[in-house]
């Protein structure tokens, strides 16, 4: 090789080095994508999902926890159920609720997200759907531009504060002839803010975890964030009481079991279940929302000989006809035709809580004071509750049922002045009205005398549990419970007459009933009555 060559060669190896050496030192920069895309609907910030194909809502991208659970929700699932009608049932107007839009989140106008730009990031019901638009927090996150979603919803006595002004809430959706969940709820009991003396009795602490929606969710440790969480105003028991927005851990989204035999446990009964049985040391006599109890077979008063076994209940409604519970009577779903031409009218979602609700062609009426009969109620919650085989069976039951607990409610007390407080005679009548008379001490005055619990107190605390007397008993007119409460009144009367001698005995028809009502008990349910050795047997049985 001559010198030149050698030359050329060694310039030509500098110079590939000088080329690898400059592709090796070149700096690649990897940038992240950013944790949300542009808004379709730029004006209103609505963000929508991240990524469609997988459901990542732009919220979940922090939110990790929520964006897992409410993957589970049917609101993660809702324009496919439109998608999935078949062709030409779907209209325009129903996207709106089944996609990220101006409805629930308080944004009444003007339209905004899918209703403006039907991207498919607005599918579904996301975060947005009821927190309003995300992208201010985005963009710059902290807690003072968190979006909070809104949970009042107006009702009977709600104060403005707490309807959340029209659009803000489940109620933008959850309506309509198909779905009147909203509307039937304002017209429920769970829809008033309940008063005392012109102030809501919320007011008092001990009531606040019933009565008050947000004192609800405190006492049972949901703490939520929401636009209304620090008002002053008392909040009935709207929709995310018993729901969850974020999660499906109970069927339907619910907080907690509506099958759970332990009150703590059952929804429902974490409320309608606080003073069910008589304690010794009060002069409290009478009973407070005791409706758990009486389904399950604890409450009340046991009369002498009288005792419950507590695993064989004293029970019908919460048998294993009945799974659902209370939910499984008051709250059922069905449609409303028209009998002339077997068109759909309505539909009842239940949630006037109403079991067997007056009712006319167009569904239940505002008007809840008709007569029990099957041609002014309906009895389709109790054929579907799966007790009964027909509506006329069950109007006869519940017929004669409350017929009988008026026949031995009377014999123990009539409240003839209406002041649902006992009087003695004449004033009120009734073999407690007479004992009231004759032996006042019997209902002591004062918890220094109430050292014990006497057979009239336990009486009077049965009639105001199952007789129609008193008005925040069981309200259920025998039906929660049927033969618990013809047999501790059955009961109740045998124990007054053999504890104070100087009443009078029953006629005979009364007698008659009181001896069937045991008997029929102790048949149905073996193990209500057990003698004790120490008391004398109720109506003989064992």
């Amino acid at each position: 090789m001559t010198g030149t060559k050698v030359a050329k060669t060694v310039a030509g190896l500098v110079g590939a080095l000088v080329l690898v050496s400059a592709c090796t030192t070149e700096k690649i920069v990897y940038k992240d994508r950013d944790p949300f895309n542009p808004p379709p609907d730029a004006a209103a910030g609505f963000l929508g999902y991240y990524t469609v194909s997988t459901k990542q809502t732009t919220c979940g991208n922090c939110h990790a926890g929520q964006q897992t659970t409410w993957a589970q929700t049917r609101h993660a699932g809702a324009y496919k159920t439109l998608t999935d009608l078949p062709a030409g049932t779907a209209q325009p107007f129903c996207f709106s609720c089944h996609t990220v839009s101006t409805n629930g989140n308080g944004l009444a106008s003007p339209k905004r997200g899918w209703d403006v730009v039907q991207d498919s990031a607005y599918h579904d019901v996301q975060c947005e759907s009821c927190h309003g638009p995300g992208k201010n927090h985005v963009t710059a996150p902290n807690r003072g531009n968190f979006p909070l979603a809104r949970v009042g919803m107006a009702g009977t006595g709600v104060p403005a504060v707490a309807a959340a002004g029209g659009n803000g809430s489940c109620a933008a959706c959850h309506t309509g002839p198909h779905s009147p969940f909203a509307e039937e709820w304002s017209k429920s009991g769970h829809a008033q803010v309940v008063m005392s003396g012109g102030a809501p009795v919320a007011a008092t602490a001990a009531c606040a975890p019933c009565h008050d929606g947000k004192g609800t969710l405190a006492a049972w440790g949901l703490n939520t964030n929401y636009v209304e969480k620090d008002s002053a105003a008392v909040f009935p028991v709207v929709c995310t009481v018993c729901h969850d927005p974020h999660a499906k851990n109970n069927p339907k989204q619910l907080r907690f079991s509506i099958t759970a035999r332990e009150p703590t446990a059952n929804l429902c009964m974490k409320c309608h279940d606080r003073r069910a049985t008589l304690a010794v040391g009060t002069t409290r006599l009478t009973p407070h929302a005791p409706q758990g109890d009486v389904l399950l077979g604890s409450a009340g008063y046991r009369p002498q000989s009288v005792q419950i076994d507590t695993i064989a209940m004293a029970s019908t409604h919460a048998s294993s006809a009945n799974g659902g519970l209370c939910a499984g009577c008051h709250i059922q779903r069905y449609t409303f035709t028209d009998p002339a031409t077997g068109s759909f009218v309505f539909q009842s979602t239940g949630h006037r809580f109403l079991p067997i609700p007056c009712v006319d062609s167009k569904g239940p009426t505002d008007d809840q004071d008709c007569v029990y009969s099957t041609t002014t109620r309906s009895f389709k919650g109790c054929v579907n509750a799966g007790c009964h085989n027909s509506e006329a069976v069950a109007a006869s039951a519940f017929s004669s049922r409350r017929s009988t607990i008026a026949v031995l409610a009377d014999q123990i007390w009539t409240d003839l002045n209406h002041n649902e407080a006992l009087d003695p005679a004449p004033i009120d009548g009734g073999y407690l009205a007479i004992i009231k008379r004759d032996r006042p001490l019997e209902f002591p005055a004062t918890t220094a005398q109430a050292n014990k619990i006497t057979a009239a107190m336990g009486a009077f605390f049965n009639m105001a549990t199952f007789a129609e007397r008193y008005s925040n008993g069981d309200r259920s007119k025998g039906v929660h419970n049927p033969f618990l409460g013809t047999a501790l009144l059955a009961g109740n009367i045998q124990e007054l007459k053999a504890v104070y001698p100087f009443l009078p005995a029953p006629p005979a028809a009364v007698q008659a009933v009181v001896e069937k009502s045991l008997t029929e008990a102790r048949l149905r349910q073996p193990n209500i009555f057990m003698s004790k050795p120490s008391m004398t047997k109720v109506g003989g049985g064992k």
